[in-house]
Formats: structure tokens, sequence, C-alpha cells
């Protein structure tokens, strides 16, 4: 799905356009990547505003140009509101359903803004008045960028917008790896770094960056994997002892769902991370060819996402949540085989 519904709207923003822009909550590469670089090209073109987040992020992405210029609305929640509150313009990056930013979801309803969405995930809600959705595309960055060349050719990227967006590209399609990578993407990246982005960096500071509890718990989670071979899936589960005897920081656990798919033969790979703070266990979900998880997370555990990466939650305990999924997997036979 493609949706382009931008027409009119550059001819809007100006210097005295109040503007936020928000992500989703646990705000990743490509969430914040997008974010701040729209920011950063806005602040470019003498227009400002203000990036919002509904919490805060990994300390693996606090290197981003300009992340101290963030509001996290679980830190600052009246500042935050009386900036959205005053908003001509809210533009929500990342995400496509207002639930998608937890309990700063309510407030967005009520607000009389202009909502302008950039997204690729499926399914796309109609809270927004301007849309650039393609459900096709890689990551947000990728369209974030289409944003700024078709709306504003003439104006150049600086390092630092091109640096975030290289974060949000790499980190969403796994380092290039991903089937969602197209020539488009690589064309994409080869004129962020002409515009100044240093990949060799940027890697470094995202994946080169490991505190050493990370790779304890890394290694409780590889010991947690099982295999169910007859159904060519891999899953991994953390409790909440796990997490607390390895000092758990948002963010260790990125990529680690990753590992179930790296088995050879394995389609499908999912990892169940318990929170008792919120008393769920949150989910991730990973697959490789046609298995689509975004219609099972969909389905059967309160998410969604893309065909291949999705993510979705239980509000069962992680012992009955872990003997469901292995009960419903097998309804599920003749796809993953």
């Amino acid at each position: 799905m493609r949706k382009n519904t931008l027409e009119g709207l550059k001819d809007q923003l100006n210097p005295t356009s109040k503007i936020s822009i928000i992500s989703h909550k646990n705000p990743d590469g490509d969430a914040l990547g997008s974010s701040l670089a729209l920011h950063l090209f806005l602040k470019q073109l003498e227009i400002p505003s203000q990036v919002i987040m509904p919490n805060t992020y990994p300390d693996f992405l606090k290197w981003l140009p300009n992340n101290q210029d963030i509001l996290c609305y679980d830190s600052k929640e009246a500042e935050c509101k009386a900036r959205l509150e005053a908003s001509d313009f809210i533009f929500t990056l990342d995400f496509n359903h207002l639930n998608r930013v937890g309990s700063l979801g309510d407030f967005l309803r009520d607000l009389k803004a202009t909502f302008v969405m950039i997204d690729h995930h499926q399914e796309p809600s109609d809270y927004a008045d301007y849309m650039l959705v393609n459900t096709q595309i890689a990551s947000t960055c990728e369209l974030v960028y289409e944003f700024i060349t078709s709306q504003y050719p003439n104006t150049s990227v600086s390092a630092d917008v091109a640096s975030c967006l290289y974060t949000g590209i790499m980190t969403d399609t796994g380092s290039f790896r991903f089937p969602s990578t197209t020539s488009e993407t690589h064309r994409i990246i080869a004129n962020l770094i002409d515009a100044g982005a240093d990949n060799s960096q940027i890697h470094q500071h995202i994946y080169d960056n490991n505190n050493i509890s990370r790779l304890h718990l890394l290694g409780v989670a590889l010991n947690n994997l099982k295999v169910v071979e007859e159904l060519n899936t891999a899953y991994i589960f953390l409790s909440q002892e796990d997490l607390n005897l390895n000092h758990f920081k948002k963010g260790d656990t990125e990529g680690f769902v990753n590992y179930g798919l790296s088995i050879k033969g394995i389609k499908f790979a999912v990892i169940f991370i318990e929170n008792k703070a919120e008393n769920i266990i949150k989910i991730s979900l990973r697959s490789i060819g046609d298995f689509n998880v975004n219609a099972f997370a969909r389905k059967h555990f309160s998410g969604g996402g893309h065909n291949n990466a999705a993510g979705g939650k239980s509000d069962l305990d992680l012992k009955s949540t872990l003997a469901e999924f292995e009960t419903t997997l097998k309804h599920y036979k003749e796809d993953l085989l």
C-alpha cells in the first residue's frame, strides 16, 4: 500500500508554525532517526519544532545529533502536553495508530492540530489530515528522505540530518540484510554518505557499544532458546528475574530475536520478555520467507507490524504465554514447512 496526500502541506509550513514531532512508545533507531532528521531539517529551513517521545530510549541511541532536544512524556508530562496543545501541526512518525504512544494517545485524540502521518507499517488508521505511507518501504527514515527531497528538492540535507536518516535505515533493515532492502535503499544510503553520514562510526555507535551485563544477558537468552524442529520455529524467553540479575537496561535485548533466525532451517523466531512493571509479556516476532508474522501477531497477541517483523504482547504469565504459543503454533504447520 502507498498513500501520499501531502499536496499543499509545504505551503502551510513557515517560521511561525508551531510543530511537534512524535514517535512511538519504546522508540528504536528508526523512530528516533526519522524524528530527529525531520526536526533538524526543519531547523535548516528556520521552522522550529519540538520532538516528543512517549518514554525514554536506549543509551546506544543517545549519541544522535540533537537528541538532547527531545522531551520525554513519561518524565515531563506537563511540558509535553503544553507543547502539544499549542501545536498547529503534529507529525506522527513510525506509527499509524494512536494507541502506539501509550497513555499519550488519549490526549492526542482530543487535540485540534493538523496531523501528518509518515509511516511504513500496515493497516494505517485514519486520524491524520496528511499522509505519506508506504508499507513496502523498509523504514520511516526512507519516507522522511522522500518527504525532504520531493517537497524541498533544492535544499541539501546537513551531515546531522544524513546521520539520523542513515541510523534509522540501517537499524530497520538489519544492517541492510532484510528482504525489504532494495536498490533504492542503497541509492539513498549512498546519497546520505555523500551528505556527510559516517557509516562506519554510526555502526560502531549502534552495534559496538555493549556493556558486559548485556552480553551476560545474551548468554542467558541463548541458553533459554528452544527449537521446535518439526515446525521450523525457534523461540527465546527472558523472565523478569533474568533481566534483574543481569542489570537490564532499555535496549539491551535489541536484536536478540534474530539469533533464532540464524539457525539453519528456521523460518519463524520469537522472543518473550517478561515485564512485571506493566504486568505483560512483551513479544517480538521475526520470519524468513512468506510466513506472515504481522497477521500472526494481530490474531493472537494484540500486535502487528510487517510481514517479516512484528511485535505483540500477552497479559498471561510467562509460563502460560509460552504454553499458548506452542499450542497456537501447531495450527500453522502447513505454513511453516
